[in-house]
């Protein structure tokens, strides 16, 4: 069945308090995406964030961002009042320069994770002082049905909070090493931080849950994203090494990233810990299985990124400086899904396989039976046929215009080469550029692939300064939000009106 979306962060929602969150905005959308006439919502990973901000580096895959509660549910409990949230925020924007002399359309469109760090957690934690959540019952219910993954995250969270962040590197030999008697002794000493994480974590899922809910409800399902590696200081790295390829110290013997190409002469080193996949096999790939019996207790359809890993992934030397001497090696190949389709009776799973592909990846997903992606900014290169131009599409995909790692269409358009701007306007069959991003979303809803998702941007003909994300870049990254302005009066009307019309206009 022919369906389309929208793709938008959490973070990017409009919200008073600097992030987006699981609050009336999010429900706004929700009800945009309805009167849209979309039937998804892809959203970003929501894992809590560590160094640089992207939610593809969290401290757990199975952890919510705390920062995405709405505090208004505890403002209606009693725990927090309006004047405290909004003092803490202004106590920090008071000292902060930027602020000072930024407008307002400045303020409400980025995301200042030092803000949330700050002021967020202390009202956060307020809450938590405030609570009797221990007595609750469902509390209860959820700390042992999570047990599996919470009673560590919670307690790698604690740990890193007392030690005021230092990685699991830097942490004593009897603590990284998990020696039982230290572990014991941590855990009385630093009891009520681990209830605090707790604390955020049934909250977080309490609040997701209640918004897909809502989505459901209006026909719209939720398409989450997940990386395929986990970040090497996280809880998952912390309680699971022998998932790893680990020396004797517990450090990473070799890192994942890519290999030297076109776009840098160096490659592209992540950093990520690679899997032993042997082990995870010999094991019948059980943590893998309970990672995405998670997922799919939070999305509807599940992005898996960097596919590619699965048939082959780039071993780069730990201590490397970049990815020019790393080597391939073969991952788990059909294996690992085949466990997993078993166990999970056919997940709905999306591929993520863009870049420079091998008959051996080709193979995997056709094996699988999953969708891959297309992207229309793939598809234009100085008139060249390639894959990602629609009329070579097969209808078992999901077409883009661009994705998080994109520049949005007009940003993109306006870095091309003559002869690339004359080769998309002679395709799309159209004299000039002025509407390039709504004739490009037209050329993807158009096209045979299953499932069409735009990214939001794209929708209201944003430029550069728009984008999510510049891929091996920091500092400027994950930060954009959609203006309230954009979800109101004319302006959501307009967007509203399009949508529906290419979305009736093509069957989707």
């Amino acid at each position: 069945m022919r369906k389309s979306g929208i793709l938008t962060a959490v973070f990017s929602l409009p919200n008073e308090y600097g992030i987006g969150c699981f609050s009336k905005e999010a429900y706004d959308f929700v009800d945009f995406l309805a009167d849209a006439k979309q039937k998804f919502w892809q959203i970003l990973p929501l894992g809590p964030t560590g160094y640089g901000d992207s939610p593809y580096q969290s401290f757990s895959t199975f952890a919510g961002n705390p920062y995405y509660i709405d505090l208004q549910e505890f403002i209606d409990r009693g725990w927090l009042t309006k004047e405290e949230c909004r003092e803490a925020y202004e106590e920090y924007y008071e000292s902060n320069e930027w602020y000072q002399k930024a407008g307002d359309d400045e303020k409400a469109g980025y995301v200042d994770y030092a803000a949330q760090y700050h002021a967020r957690f202390s009202l956060l934690k307020r809450a938590y002082e405030r609570s009797f959540i221990e007595s609750d019952e469902d509390y209860a219910k959820f700390v042992l049905d999570e047990s599996y993954w919470l009673n560590d995250y919670a307690l790698y969270m604690a740990i890193k909070d007392d030690k005021r962040g230092a990685s699991i590197y830097d942490w004593e030999p009897e603590l990284r090493h998990r020696d039982e008697k230290t572990i014991e002794k941590v855990k009385k000493d630093l009891a009520p931080r681990i209830g605090f994480y707790k604390f955020l974590q049934y909250f977080f899922k309490k609040q997701w849950l209640s918004l897909k809910k809502y989505a459901n409800e209006k026909g719209i399902e939720i398409i989450g994203d997940i990386p395929i590696y986990v970040a090497s200081d996280s809880a998952d790295t912390w309680s699971n090494p022998g998932l790893f390829i680990f020396d004797e110290e517990l450090k990473p013997r070799g890192v994942a990233g890519c290999p030297p190409d076109y776009f840098s002469a160096t490659g592209q080193l992540w950093g990520n810990p690679l899997y032993d996949w042997e082990t995870q096999e010999r094991d019948g790939f059980s943590w893998w299985i309970k990672r995405l019996k998670k997922c799919f207790e939070l999305y509807d359809v599940v992005r898996i990124d960097h596919f590619r890993g699965f048939d082959e992934y780039y071993y780069i030397p730990f201590g490397d400086l970049t990815a020019e001497y790393g080597h391939w090696e073969p991952g788990p190949g059909y294996a690992l899904f085949k466990a997993i389709n078993e166990e999970l009776k056919n997940p709905r799973i999306i591929a993520e396989d863009l870049g420079l592909l091998t008959d051996g990846v080709i193979k995997l997903v056709k094996k699988t039976g999953y969708p891959g992606m297309k992207v229309l900014e793939f598809a234009f290169d100085s008139g060249e046929d390639n894959d990602y131009l629609p009329h070579n599409y097969d209808k078992n995909c999901v077409v883009y215009t661009g994705t998080h790692d994109n520049d949005t269409v007009k940003g993109w358009y306006k870095t091309l080469k003559r002869v690339d701007k004359a080769a998309i306007k002679e395709y799309l069959f159209v004299k000039n550029a002025r509407n390039i991003n709504k004739d490009m979303i037209r050329l993807a809803e158009s096209s045979v692939a299953d499932t069409c998702i735009i990214p939001i941007q794209d929708v209201f003909g944003l430029d550069s300064a728009a984008r999510i994300n510049t891929p091996s870049t920091l500092g400027n990254n994950w930060k954009w939000r959609i203006l309230p302005s954009y979800m109101e009066g004319e302006s959501r009307q307009k967007a509203v009106d399009f949508l529906s019309f290419v979305t009736k206009t093509y069957g989707r």
